[in-house]
């Protein structure tokens, strides 16, 4: 299995519009992230998680040719504004798969009404396979992921896992009887947004205790803010097992 972190900034990307704070202003290229998705391969299968307003980029810089499918974690614009981007998918490979909750589901045929449209559909307009998940395992192909029912703030989140590799994201608490899912890990990739406590995310210091307690063999952070500081320092300070991502990494189990 191989996965390619497409992106790992948080909602406004890195560089942030206009922002002359000295993250924003680096040179180096690991200190400008895309909003948050990875891209999860194995045998002749390629999956997206999560399809935010950088997809066409990512997509693009990632050389991506095909999809199998998309699963989402969250309605969030952040996670979801690229399904329009999928078009030139459609148009080679036919009915694009998604996977999510209900609720996703329903936001994303407010959304993209005309996408969704069963009468009087416009040229051109994608077509979808809705797969509606709920909080137990589901199959992709010859592979069966496990939800993990997480919550950010009030709004449950799946985070997934894919044999002994787990992805969270937009992350503040996880219900114990979900962290019983994510043990023996080989990699985890958790949420990380700065330094200073969130309402809705994991700061460092949450996200490492998490971490700590799991003991998976190597976590990821990912989803991060320009406030946790320039990714070679931060990097310095975290433990031996624990790795900032950053955009384009790849990573292979």
């Amino acid at each position: 299995m191989k996965i390619t972190f497409l992106g790992t900034g948080t909602s406004q990307g890195i560089p942030i519009i206009g922002s002359t704070h000295p993250v924003c202003l680096s040179k180096n290229p690991k200190d400008k992230r895309l909003r948050v998705s990875i891209l999860v391969e194995w045998d002749y299968y390629t999956y997206v998680i999560d399809c935010g307003p950088d997809f066409r980029q990512q997509m693009l810089r990632a050389n991506v040719n095909k999809i199998d499918g998309i699963i989402f974690t969250h309605e969030h614009a952040d996670h979801t504004a690229g399904l329009d981007d999928i078009r030139p998918f459609f148009f080679r490979l036919g009915d694009i798969p998604i996977y999510a909750h209900k609720r996703v589901v329903e936001q994303l045929k407010q959304r993209f009404a005309y996408i969704f449209a069963t009468e009087n559909k416009y040229p051109g307009v994608p077509n979808l396979q809705v797969n509606e998940i709920e909080n137990k395992p589901f199959k992709l192909n010859n592979l069966e992921v496990l939800p993990v029912e997480v919550f950010h703030h009030k709004l449950q989140v799946f985070g997934f896992r894919f044999n002994n590799f787990a992805y969270l994201t937009d992350v503040k608490t996880i219900p114990d009887e979900e962290m019983e899912k994510l043990k023996n890990l080989d990699v985890l990739v958790i949420n990380a947004l700065r330094e200073e406590t969130h309402i809705s995310h994991l700061n460092l210091e949450e996200a490492l205790q998490i971490i700590n307690t799991l003991q998976p063999k190597k976590a990821y952070l990912t989803h991060i803010s320009h406030l946790l500081g320039f990714h070679e320092e931060v990097q310095q300070k975290l433990p031996k097992n624990v790795f900032l991502a950053y955009d384009e990494l790849q990573i292979k189990l």
